[in-house]
């Protein structure tokens, strides 16, 4: 336990100081998030820095790899390192200058492609019945990999809510892991590391984003942990992950009902609205106080009782989306906001 302690703190270290360095290079490159009226912050900021993250979790995973003992998962992930890459580098290219839609979407699929033929589509446990889905299961996971490396992309607006979120979800499924007895997966380990690193930095008030890069990696990476079951079964990866996935799709669903044109940017998600009214502190503290008292226990019972895990993740889901729905997500105004008036 002292070495995995080690490993995270030492990997933190790095990706915090990498962070620095980058800074100071996007600085001087003009590499920066200029605010306008749906901007969270009102400096000018670095961002694209996720590829700090991305490169230290790189280096870790291929000398895990190039270990006396290597480790299954790492030598999983290293297969799936250069779609992960080829995000990174994509999104980073889009926060330097914007790209059209259709490459993006392009290079999105083909990774996503890539990563669903390496690790396949998980056979799913519904009580007592196993369903594989064949290759509509590779279909449909190609389309949910691109649709959570985009969703993590939305949630990525105020400072320090998508390192957070990613972090809440690594350390979540290592909790569940370590309880349940089951061997813990150092790359996941070593992604805590990386994000906890990068939070430092990115924490309100953050001195870099991590950009479209950063944030992309970060849904391809846990789409890739859930369809592969690391550590926990795909049901407990989802559940730890309902707040972005109820937000981002409550947030579209309303805005598609409303007639918006859905490909133009907005600041009409729930945790935005609460970071207007309450602060980015306050809203930080929100999501990671419903994740930790609501979500991670049920992503606990969805592991040790598979069977169960769709009826736990719709429970999840259910009061966590008529929460953003109160918090106004894919609304100009919400429910709050207009009974103060």
């Amino acid at each position: 336990m002292n070495r995995i302690w080690l490993l995270v703190l030492g990997l933190a270290v790095l990706s915090y100081s990498l962070a620095h360095v980058y800074r100071i290079a996007a600085t001087a490159l003009q590499i920066v998030d200029h605010p306008n009226h749906r901007s969270a912050h009102a400096e000018v900021t670095p961002t694209g820095a996720g590829i700090t993250f991305v490169l230290v979790f790189a280096l870790a995973l291929w000398l895990m790899v190039r270990a006396q003992f290597p480790y299954p998962d790492a030598e999983l992930l290293l297969e799936l390192l250069p779609a992960l890459l080829l995000i990174t580098l994509t999104g980073l290219a889009d926060d330097f200058r914007p790209l059209p839609w259709v490459p993006r979407a392009v290079l999105h699929f083909i990774c996503a492609t890539w990563v669903i033929y390496i690790i396949g589509f998980p056979t799913l446990i519904v009580l007592d019945t196993e369903i594989r889905l064949g290759i509509a299961g590779l279909v449909f996971g190609a389309i949910a990999l691109v649709w959570l490396l985009n969703l993590y992309n939305f949630m990525d607006g105020i400072d320090g809510i998508a390192a957070s979120e990613a972090l809440f979800a690594f350390a979540g499924a290592t909790l569940i892991a370590w309880r349940s007895g089951i061997s813990l997966s150092q790359p996941v380990i070593a992604l805590m590391g990386v994000c906890f690193g990068f939070l430092v930095i990115n924490w309100p008030k953050a001195r870099v984003f991590m950009g479209d890069g950063g944030s992309g990696f970060l849904g391809l990476i846990l789409g890739a942990l859930a369809l592969s079951e690391i550590l926990i079964p795909v049901w407990s990866w989802m559940i730890l992950l309902t707040w972005f996935i109820a937000d981002a799709c409550l947030t579209i669903c309303l805005r598609l009902m409303r007639g918006d044109k859905i490909h133009e940017a907005h600041s009409l998600h729930a945790y935005q609205h609460l970071n207007r009214a309450l602060g980015t502190p306050r809203t930080l503290l929100i999501v990671q106080g419903v994740n930790l008292i609501w979500l991670l226990p049920l992503a606990g019972v969805a592991a040790t009782a598979q069977e169960y895990g769709l009826f736990l993740l719709i429970l999840a889901i259910l009061p966590t989306t008529i929460f953003h729905y109160y918090c106004g997500a894919g609304q100009p105004t919400p429910m709050f906001m207009e009974e103060t008036r």
